[in-house]
């Protein structure tokens, strides 16, 4: 039977193996190879306190600072658990130590270093290699070093490899922290905080020790003020005007120029005008009120803009609804929106009146529709309706993917709204006149702006159907014909844009800003576009649908010099704080939370209480205002941008669109023979699988029927794979890590694939597996491109990657590889012209 202190001693062996060092942020502007000291006294009251406090607890001062410096490293590197190196007597190499700062009270995160170091010092007079090589560990770079020994007790040899370096020194008995730290890592600034953080640590501990210790910012005040007004947006005043209200001025100041443009069809402002003012009028006949919900179910075209300014004016709020959408999801929500009517049009209501069907049997009374095309028969008077709408009145509500299975309505106002688009106008460079392509679908957030911001410069809007974005060509084409001065696309879809004009170069002569929107964008592709269109700036953007769309802005005229691309800088009247899980923003340059304040901010999730307490909250720094957390992780740079580091949950990007995976999972569970399912997203590819149990596989066409019957089709999984159980963590949670891994491994029936045989079967394979990230010894000739996860999107990629010796329609009429590689044998001509197919995939 092992004693306490075999247990304590493989306890801490066993913490050490699993640690090696502890980051922490760097942060300078001017790296210079080099090591600077920083020397900062401590108070001599601050001591004689903690030196009760020590003699109380029967602990030595060295566990207090032992304690301090873990708190202090668990603060700048986001973690609660962290490892530094210890120096245990003068002069001596410091030791692997490895601490946890685990919620709970300074007093048992003092008694718990004191146990931790007790086992270090048993192994002070062990060599340091003996010892790493008896706590089986590698070689360990030591990122800092506590020595509370004396000063300078360490070599500069290891100081130059060590990023900091803390120790305490008492001359003329007054002790000094003393901080010794690379240059080329770190600036005197930060240096300057790292010590302030040990020294706010010690203070808290003397005020309190049973004060719970997660609950306590040991930034100063200096450094609070900083993050939470220095790195805000810069204030702006706004018009005291909505959005319809200053298109109307432009209305009034040139009614002849065009306003928007779909195919052969354009409008002037005076006829969008009248057009909206008309429905509008219908709409406030049939009862509309102030914030009433009006649901448009419409393809993009110039009624559908009509549509929405239409209920601006009427004081309604916009709610957009796609029409190829399952009815089971827009009867969802018009329901959770309580909306009461539906704006559409004929040849766009199938699974809408299939919707409002079902909402007649379970609620009274039920949802009107009304075709545009009766209410311009209505014949109402075609002046503004002068209705009053304020800056807090909702707007619009756009619906974004649930985890519990329902989709989260996420309610916007006007005030947001009009912040943002001016923003766009401001960091894109609109100019007066400017062309804005409309290319997202109207259930994403981009699509809000996109339709309403030329308008506000006297400019217009040009409606990009679905076919031509689909065919990368005819977009670009479009493009340069309209003279558009700005793009805003996902990542994926300005990746096929490039990868087209790397085989076709060209110039974009009216194309002066391109902004990727709606996904991690990714350094390399940023050093693509500007290989390709060195003269044209790049705007990354960053937010949330329920911050009114984007809210941080990187403006790019070169490739950053940085690893990541950064998010930006807030726009303006929006903060953004990085926080701990307290709402405490954290130490500049830690990771954190991503939290917005401001204009921006939402109302919440439409009569979804739930769910909004989750996500919105007061604003504890800005009484008033209402904050908005993400699911995000990221920190400041020293340049005062914001760095995306990650997720912390299971919500994904998809070509754009953000989803949930519970959503899948929970849509998932309802076919008939799923008793437990897992969806997961592919590293790199970004392909969604999913994973299910059963009393037996099923067929996997049908689910797929299933799902898109539930679900839209970017959120349908392109695998569908069956097992007899789920894996399982130790805590009976799905192992979704295992998952993940498997969905990069994915190999349909490798045993029975008939490898490519042809020359053009060896082509198209080798385009597949760079389109698709599929290995290439995993595509076989009777493989179906769509099976092995392909999308509209990846079509449009593949066409691009072989030259355009085909056409999109080739692709999706002949999936299969081999019958697709006969076809590119007999060359275009054997082919007749065929219109480009269109797709439900999504227009991103």
């Amino acid at each position: 039977m092992r004693t306490p202190a075999e247990a304590d001693r493989e306890f801490w062996r066993n913490a050490l193996v699993t640690g090696g060092f502890t980051a922490i942020p760097r942060w300078t502007l001017d790296p210079v190879a080099g090591v600077a000291e920083h020397e900062t006294p401590i108070p001599d009251d601050l001591v004689a306190t903690m030196c009760r406090l020590a003699e109380e607890l029967a602990v030595p001062l060295s566990s207090v600072l032992l304690a301090a410096h873990a708190k202090v490293l668990a603060e700048l590197s986001g973690e609660h658990q962290v490892a530094t190196g210890y120096v245990a007597q003068h002069g001596s190499p410091p030791l692997p130590c490895r601490l946890t700062t685990e919620p709970g009270s300074w007093r048992a995160l003092l008694l718990q270093t004191y146990r931790i170091e007790l086992e270090l010092l048993s192994h002070k007079d062990f060599p340091v290699d003996d010892l790493r090589r008896e706590l089986g560990l590698s070689e360990p770079s030591f990122e800092t070093v506590l020595d509370p020994t004396g000063a300078k007790a360490v070599t500069d040899e290891l100081v130059e490899h060590t990023v900091l370096w803390v120790g305490i020194s008492w001359p003329d008995r007054h002790p000094v922290l003393r901080l010794r730290y690379r240059t080329d890592l770190l600036d005197a600034g930060s240096a300057a905080r790292i010590a302030g953080y040990h020294l706010a640590v010690l203070a808290l501990i003397a005020a309190d020790p049973d004060a719970e210790h997660g609950r306590q910012s040991l930034l100063s005040a200096e450094e609070l003020d900083f993050q939470l007004n220095g790195l805000g947006g810069p204030c702006r005043e706004l018009p005291d005007h909505r959005v319809h209200e200053l298109f109307e001025q432009r209305v009034a100041a040139h009614p002849d120029a065009v306003a928007a443009v779909h195919g052969d069809r354009q409008w002037t402002y005076r006829e969008l005008n009248a057009r909206a003012n008309r429905l509008g009028r219908a709409l406030l006949a049939r009862g509309l009120r102030r914030e009433g919900v009006v649901a448009v179910v419409m393809e993009r075209n110039l009624d559908w803009m009509a549509a929405v300014l239409a209920i601006f004016k009427a004081g309604g709020v916009y709610l957009p609804v796609e029409p190829d959408f399952p009815a089971d999801r827009i009867a969802t929500a018009l329901s959770r929106a309580g909306c009461g009517l539906v704006l559409s049009e004929r040849g766009s209501t199938t699974r809408l009146e299939a919707a409002i069907d079902i909402l007649s049997r379970v609620q009274t009374p039920g949802v009107r529709l009304l075709h545009v095309e009766a209410a311009y028969a209505e014949d109402h008077a075609e002046g503004n309706l002068g209705v009053d709408v304020g800056p807090d009145q909702l707007a619009y509500i756009l619906f974004t993917s649930g985890s519990t299975g329902e989709p989260k309505g996420a309610m916007c106002e006007h005030a947001g709204m009009l912040n943002h688009i001016f923003a766009k106008i401001a960091d894109l460079g609109v100019r007066e006149g400017e062309v804005i392509p409309q290319t997202g679908p109207q259930c994403f957030d981009i699509s809000v702006w996109q339709v309403v911001a030329a308008l506000l410069v006297g400019g217009r809007t040009l409606l990009v159907d679905r076919e031509v974005i689909l065919d990368v060509e005819r977009l670009v084409d479009t493009i340069v014909d309209a003279r558009a001065g700005v793009l805003q696309v996902v990542p994926s879809y300005l990746d096929v844009i490039v990868s087209y004009l790397e085989h076709h170069p060209r110039e974009l002569p009216d194309l002066h800003t391109v902004s990727p929107t709606g996904d991690f964008l990714k350094k390399e592709l940023v050093q693509r576009w500007f290989a390709a269109q060195p003269g044209i700036p790049l705007v990354n953007t960053y937010g949330l649908t329920e911050t009114s769309d984007d809210a941080v802005h990187e403006v790019m005229d070169r490739v950053p010099d940085c690893d990541r691309v950064p998010l930006g800088r807030p726009i303006h009247n929006v903060h953004v704080y990085v926080v701990d899980e307290n709402l405490w923003p954290v130490p500049l340059g830690a990771p954190g939370v991503i939290v917005f304040s401001g204009v921006c901010v939402g109302r919440g999730y439409v009569n979804d209480p739930a769910r909004t307490r989750l996500l919105f909250m007061a604003d504890p720094h800005r009484p008033g205002q209402r904050l908005c957390r993400t699911g995000d992780y990221g920190r400041w740079r020293p340049d005062g941008k914001l760095e995306f580091l990650g997720r912390r949950d299971n919500q994904v990007k998809i070509r754009g669109f953000r989803v949930e995976l519970g959503e899948i999972e929970n849509a998932l569970l309802r076919v008939p023979g799923v008793r437990d399912a897992a969806a997961v997203v592919t590293d790199g590819t970004q392909r969604l699988v999913a994973f299910y149990s059963g009393p037996q596989p099923l067929d996997t066409g049908v689910v797929a029927d299933q799902l898109g019957k539930l679900l839209p089709g970017y959120m349908v999984p392109s695998a569908l794979i069956w097992q007899d159980s789920l894996p399982l963590t130790a805590n009976g949670k799905i192992a979704r890590t295992i998952l993940t891994t498997l969905a990069g491994q994915l190999d349909t029936d490798t045993a029975c694939r008939q490898e490519p045989s042809t020359p053009a079967e060896r082509r198209l394979a080798a385009a597949w597996a760079t389109v698709l990230g599929v290995p290439l010894d995993q595509i076989g000739r009777r493989d179906h491109f769509f099976e092995r996860g392909g999308t509209s999107l990846s079509a449009v990629q593949l066409v691009t990657t072989l030259d355009r010796e085909m056409s999109l329609t080739d692709v999706t009429r002949h999936p299969v590889l081999a019958d697709l590689a006969a076809l590119l044998d007999r060359g275009p001509e054997s082919r007749p012209a065929q219109p480009v197919a269109s797709s439900s995939g999504g227009s991103d």
